[in-house]
């Protein structure tokens, strides 16, 4: 720490100059609703100088003493203006009138002007809740990571599935944060639904290139979401009645100005839906699914120096299975439980301070049971995380972030117990492994000159497996034959290093600019799949003696232009990106009692290509054309011969369109089509019989493609023109998936007919599909 503390006293020796210099600091909010407002841009009239309100809407901005004219903008809210005599440090505080609040006639900008083009960051990409209302959704329920897939470099991971893919990487090396607490899994209903409830969303942040040093664990990019505050001006509630899920958020003041609250409930109604159907004579009576989700946040200004903010986060799927014919049921529960615990402190107007707690569980259980035999299994990933943040603003050119954080994990990777009548048996895997992880960094946003602007920073990484753990020596067949015994806390294996990121812009002229940003990414934590997409059945597993940290480093180039008075945004993006000690199951692996760990092996993997964007941000019609040609590689001496595969989610061609269109008052159309090449596959290539019994050879791994994916949805907004002092509002939302019902591959199967001893035998390869078109009806309300 004493080397940051040494570069913030030079930057600050630096900047002094002989003319007096003061400091404009302060928050910006929502008028409405008191939220703070993440990212507004207060620039300086007539020159480059700007800067951003930080997660919390704190600024900070240190000039010449003299008069200065002062500008706000962010997206969806009015443009503001402030002239101010600057002869003394000024707190200033800003509250933006957004655009849904706005008279018709005042002309709203919806962004920045200049924002992408002058930005050193790189591959972000920010929604607001609005945006993502607008796009058609799957069965009506609006979902914050569905929409993050239509952007380039963000990819699905197939039919129905929350987990994406960044730029080659796999779902584990996105890291994804709910108010500064990781989220290990993202989907409800085995994936086709996220956890995000979007009435309980504030902002979202994906970032896929040049990762700033404030984050760290994960090789690909950064899914940063903020819980809305709760509106600490008046009571409000919101919520909707879909096809299969209704929602419910309220919020308001504790006291005014000073606290509020916001709760936020989501539950489907599967289940009831299906069971007056299930006759009590049925073999499946009592079987069912649903999943609920809570999301709550409460926060306390003390002062204009002090805030605390609370939130938490719990989700939970449950599937129950009854066959009464076989005497068998099973019952599937899983889901997250997060909170977080802020601190906020301004010590002076250019330092700015955020302390956080998070304690955030992921659990898995399977169940099972059939006359007298019962069987269980249970994995999952606890952590707890302690973590400071500092903003400080030594001059105009400079906005420096430094922290550290620490996290203490617990992984519960795969432990199995059952009972066969009155004889149990206990799991002979090592059951639960314990890690500390550290990290320390420091980042620099530098404005060297008009046109260069350089955002560069350094973060420290550390990762320590602890006992309790009994690691074994084994024969060529995996028997044990000695062990060594670490006790609680002990040291057993030790990995660190540092993280150098850069991102680099040049601006060409007011309309446009280069950019370039390269990063190293140390990856502790690892989710290991048995399958081709997410589900809850994978495990997560730290670094250990026998597995090894991934790292990652990736390179990117892009030019940014803005077009027709900034009413498009046009862009093109290069990356190359290569990821070391990659993980992947052994070939013939099938789940038992072992260890998993002893059934991973090791290798590398690479991705590289090109993402292009045209993006309308002005007008009554607006949206964007995505495309991206990539190309994801791996090899493992241990697979495939040695020889380099794709990955199962390498995709030539992907391509999306959104287009949402403002008719009038009362109607609003939203159109999205995406079209992506197929995904790669291992099928069988030869059938043989073997003593009577059909067997297959299969091909190389993902030596083949599955048909191409495309789609279109449609939806229409309805909102009756609102009476002048009513205090409820309704509008329906009615939408179609997959309009012209293409049959999409969710997989493929071998289907045989006929009698091998006969010579009749006919094997045929068969698709499964499983959305043809969807019409759905959303009833949205709000009081």
């Amino acid at each position: 720490m004493k080397y940051i503390c040494s570069l913030i006293v030079l930057l600050a020796m630096l900047s002094a100059t002989a003319q007096k210099k003061y400091t404009i600091s302060g928050y910006v909010r929502d008028s409405a609703t008191g939220e703070s407002v993440i990212g507004a841009t207060i620039s300086v009239a007539g020159s480059s100088m700007s800067v951003g309100s930080n997660q919390y809407g704190f600024y900070s901005l240190t000039l010449d003493s003299g008069a200065y004219s002062l500008s706000l903008s962010h997206v969806g809210y009015l443009a503001q203006g402030n002239e101010v005599q600057l002869n003394q440090n000024l707190t200033l505080n800003w509250t933006l009138l957004s655009k849904s609040s706005a008279l018709a006639e005042v002309h709203v900008f919806s962004r920045r002007r200049d924002q992408n083009v002058r930005n050193a960051q790189m591959g972000r990409i920010d929604l607001s809740i609005n945006q993502i209302k607008n796009i058609p959704a799957f069965m009506g329920e609006v979902d914050i990571l569905k929409t993050l897939q239509l952007m380039p470099g963000v990819r699905n991971a197939g039919e129905g599935n929350a987990g994406f893919y960044v730029r080659g990487g796999g779902a584990d090396q996105n890291l994804i944060m709910l108010d500064d607490a990781v989220v290990y899994n993202t989907g409800h209903l085995f994936g086709f639904f996220s956890i995000f409830n979007s009435d309980a969303i504030k902002n979202t942040s994906l970032i896929k290139g040049g990762m700033p040093a404030q984050y760290g664990g994960r090789l690909s990019s950064v899914l940063d979401i903020t819980m809305k505050d709760g509106n600490n001006q008046k009571f409000e509630g919101e919520g909707g009645i879909g096809a299969i899920a209704s929602r419910l958020s309220l919020q308001g003041p504790l006291v005014k100005n000073k606290a509020s609250f916001i709760v936020s409930a989501r539950r489907t109604y599967v289940d009831a839906l299906i069971k007056p159907f299930v006759k009590k004579t049925s073999d499946f009576y009592g079987s069912g699914y649903y999943f609920y989700d809570l999301n709550a946040k409460v926060n306390y200004r003390f002062s204009e120096k002090d805030r605390l903010y609370l939130s938490g986060y719990f989700g939970r799927d449950v599937f129950d299975f009854n066959n009464q014919r076989r005497s068998f049921g099973a019952n599937i529960p899983w889901g997250n439980s997060t909170a977080t615990l802020r601190w906020n402190h301004v010590f002076n107007q250019k330092l700015f301070a955020n302390a956080t707690l998070v304690y955030n569980d992921y659990k898995f259980k399977f169940a099972a049971n059939q006359d007298n035999f019962s069987v269980s299994l249970a994995s999952g990933i606890r952590d707890g995380s302690a973590k400071v943040d500092f903003d400080y603003y030594p001059a105009p050119k400079h906005k420096i972030k430094f922290g550290a954080v620490a996290t203490y994990h617990r992984f519960t990777p795969n432990v199995v117990s059952g009972r066969q009548d009155s004889v149990a048996f206990a799991p002979s895997n090592e059951g639960n492994k314990f890690a500390l992880e550290n990290g320390v960094y420091i980042q620099d946003d530098w404005d060297i000159s008009d046109r260069l602007k350089l955002n560069a920073g350094v973060r420290w990484t550390g990762f320590t497996q602890l006992g309790p753990y009994t690691r074994y020596t084994r024969d060529i067949n995996r028997n044990k034959l000695d062990s060594i015994v670490y006790g609680s806390g002990d040291k057993i294996k030790e990995y660190n290093g540092l993280e150098p990121r850069a991102t680099l812009r040049y601006t060409i002229d007011d309309a446009s600019s280069l950019k370039a940003g390269i990063n190293r990414n140390f990856q502790f934590i690892h989710l290991v799949s048995n399958s081709g997409s997410t589900l809850p059945t994978d495990l997560w597993v730290p670094s250990t003696f026998i597995v090894k940290p991934q790292i990652g480093w990736q390179y990117a180039l892009g030019y940014f232009r803005n077009l027709r008075n900034n009413m498009f945004e046009t862009s093109v993006e290069v990356y190359y990106k290569n990821m070391q000690n990659q993980i992947e199951y052994r070939e013939g692996y099938t789940p038992g009692l072992q260890d998993p760990e002893e059934e991973f092996v090791f290798g590398k993997g690479w991705s590289y290509g090109a993402e292009f964007l045209v993006n309308k941000v002005q007008g009554k019609l607006t949206g964007w054309i995505g495309y991206t040609l990539s190309w994801t590689w791996r090899r493992f001496p241990d697979l495939n011969e040695g020889n380099k595969y794709p990955a199962r989610y390498d995709r030539r061609h992907d391509l999306s369109a959104v287009a949402t269109y403002e008719l009038s008052p009362k109607w609003r159309f939203g159109s999205v089509f995406v079209f992506g090449s197929g995904n790669a596959a291992s099928l069988p290539e030869r059938f043989y019989i073997v003593e009577g019994v059909l067997t297959q050879e299969y091909s190389r791994i993902n030596q083949y493609r599955m048909p191409s994916y495309h789609r279109i949805d449609l939806s229409a907004t309805y909102t009756p023109q609102a009476k002048k002092k009513r205090r409820y509002e309704g509008s329906w939302v009615f939408s179609i998936y997959n309009v012209y019902s293409r049959q999409n591959p969710y997989f493929i199967y071998f289907d045989q007919t006929g009698s091998p001893l006969e010579g009749t035998l006919k094997v045929e390869a068969r698709q499964v599909s499983i959305f043809p078109i969807i019409p759905a009806v959303t009833y949205n309300f709000k009081f």
